[in-house]
Formats: C-alpha cells, structure tokens, sequence
C-alpha cells in the first residue's frame, strides 16, 4: 500500500507552490476564489497518491468527501470552535466561510483529476 510515486509529488508541489502564490499575489475575483479551490483537491488527490497505492476512483471520491466535510465544518464556523478566529493563519488554511461555489470547484477539480487519471479507451493498432 505504500509507495512513493515520484510523478504524483512532483505534481502536489508544483499545484502547492501554485496555491501559495495564488494566496499571496493574487487578489482578484475569479482565480483565488475559483481556480484556489479547483486545485486544492487535486493538489490533496496528488499528496495521498504520492505516497500510497490506491485506486483512483475510491482515493477522488475521499478526497471530494473530505473537502465538502471541511467546506460544511466552515458553514458551521468550526474555526471559532477551536478557538483559533483570531489566527490569519487558521483562517486562510483552513478556511472561515461557507460557499456553495466551492463545492462545485471542488467537484470540478475531481472531474478534471478523473479525467487526467483515465485510461486511454482505445487500442494501438500494429
């Protein structure tokens, strides 16, 4: 079940170094807010499958899970629960306010993740 996958790494830390540059230099009113969270389950999807053997249906479908739990946990406002609204940090990782639009960019980044993750249908011919 362990396995490093170096392609999948290189992947995760090249969308990480895109996130934390959308973060920090991008302020506008399509790409943080859209883009950000298209790539961040893609980048997710790229970490788990950097260091563990899983199939890609099973490991998209969690990641998408996770990401509607935590966008639902943000409805809920559970960053003041933990006591941490004060922390910029807290607030920019894990996130402070609840949108239906993040839902479908986590949904459209899991589509594209399948669709980059499928097999080719047909067949070379010799």
């Amino acid at each position: 079940m362990f396995h490093f996958n170096l392609k999948y790494f290189l992947l995760a830390i090249l969308i990480f170094l895109v996130e934390v540059f959308i973060a920090l230099y991008i302020h506008d009113a399509i790409i943080r807010p859209y883009i950000g969270d298209v790539l961040v389950v893609i980048l997710l999807y790229y970490a788990i499958r950097s260091f563990l053997r899983v199939p890609v249906l099973p490991t998209a479908i969690a990641v998408l899970i996770f990401a509607y739990l935590i966008e639902m946990l943000q409805y809920f406002q559970y960053v003041k629960w933990l006591g941490l609204q004060d922390s910029h940090l807290a607030n920019v990782v894990m996130g402070n306010s609840f949108a239906w639009t993040d839902l479908m960019a986590y949904t459209i980044g899991i589509v594209l993740v399948l669709f980059f993750e499928k097999e080719p249908t047909f067949k070379r011919s010799t």
